[in-house]
Parts: C-alpha cells; structure tokens; sequence
C-alpha cells in the first residue's frame, strides 16, 4: 500500500522557493523535514504525513500555489511487496494431503474394478452374454427378411391368376410383403418389450 509520493523536480523548486523565503513561516519540524528530503539523492519519497503538514501550511498561510500543484509530476511510491518463505513443514504437509486425497479419488473411480476375473475385454461371462445377445438379434433379423422375402414372393406368383400385367403383379406383391412386415414388426416389438420386463 502507498504510503508517500516520489517527487519530481516541479516539487524541489517549489520547495526551495519556499524555504528561500523569508516570509513563508514554516514551522521549524516542517522545515527540517523538507530539508531532509531534497537533500536525499532521487528517486526522493515525500511521506504522506509531510505532505498533510506541508498542504496545511499552504492552506493556513494563503500561498498562491497549492500542493496538487507542486506534486503534479510527481508519482506515487509503490513499496514492492515481499512474500514471506513458505514454512518446510506446511509444505510437506500440503504434499501429503494432495498425495492423499489423490489415491481417494483413484480409489473411488476404481472401486467396481475387480482385476481378477478381468481380462483385457471383460469377463468370459459377459463375452458369452454378448455373443447370445447378438446371435438373437443376427436371427430376428434373419428371420424377418425371410419372412419379407417369402411374403413377396408368394404374392407374386399367386397374383399371376388375378393379374396379367407384370406392373399389377409387382405392386399387389409389395402390398402384401408391406403388410406382413408390418405384422412382423409389430409382433417382434411386443416380444422385446416382453423380454425387457414392460407389459
């Protein structure tokens, strides 16, 4: 935090006029402080304290300048802040907690984990279990699109007695094999929603 002001040279002119004059009736502590700061080398600090002496002097003795005027090219001192050496102790400390609360959080995130039945793809349970899961699902398929197929098929050669033209018989065989698609699906849904435990 600032606590004085680094004159510039307007002040030590000013300030020197000031103790030049015979009429300016500064206070004798006043005057030696003054006295003591243009006599340090620059950068020069004016302390906070002096100045609030020094502007009621000004104020007091009805001087023609003020004292914003003689700290305009001045700045202010901005002391640098030294941090204190961290103590060894709360360091290690610290490392410990950090290194502690760490092996919680693996812990945490591998607490499900159990590595003697894993291998690299899981259990030989849950291969076997994938592998009739997707046997179902290759066979539902399987048996959909042949039951499209034959639904297709049948209506296509059964329309060649009601129908002549080869446009005729394609459209009425779609319908069908649509409609029992249809069927199909809505029967293989029902059952899924079955196995899944849904009414």
């Amino acid at each position: 935090m600032a606590s004085s002001f680094v004159v510039g040279e307007k002040f030590r002119i000013r300030v020197t006029e000031l103790l030049g004059s015979p009429t300016s009736s500064l206070t004798q502590e006043l005057k030696e402080e003054l006295v003591a700061i243009l006599e340090k080398p620059p950068p020069t600090t004016l302390p906070f304290s002096t100045a609030r002496k020094l502007k009621k002097h000004l104020q007091d003795k009805g001087h023609p300048f003020y004292l914003h005027q003689l700290l305009e090219d001045s700045s202010l001192h901005l002391p640098e802040v030294v941090k204190p050496p961290r103590n060894p102790e709360l360091v290690a400390r610290l490392e410990k907690i950090k290194a502690k609360l760490a092996n919680e959080e693996y812990n945490r995130m591998t607490r499900n984990v159990n590595t003697q039945e894993m291998n690299r793809y899981g259990t030989l349970a849950d291969f076997g279990q994938q592998v009739r899961s997707v046997k179902a699902v290759v066979v539902t398929v399987f048996n959909f699109l042949v039951t499209l197929v034959a639904a297709f098929a049948c209506s296509y050669m059964g329309s060649q007695y009601l129908f002549t033209e080869t446009a005729a018989r394609v459209i009425s065989a779609v319908i069908a094999a649509s409609v029992v698609g249809l069927a199909e699906l809505y029967v293989l849904v029902r059952t899924m929603e079955g196995e899944l435990g849904e009414p």
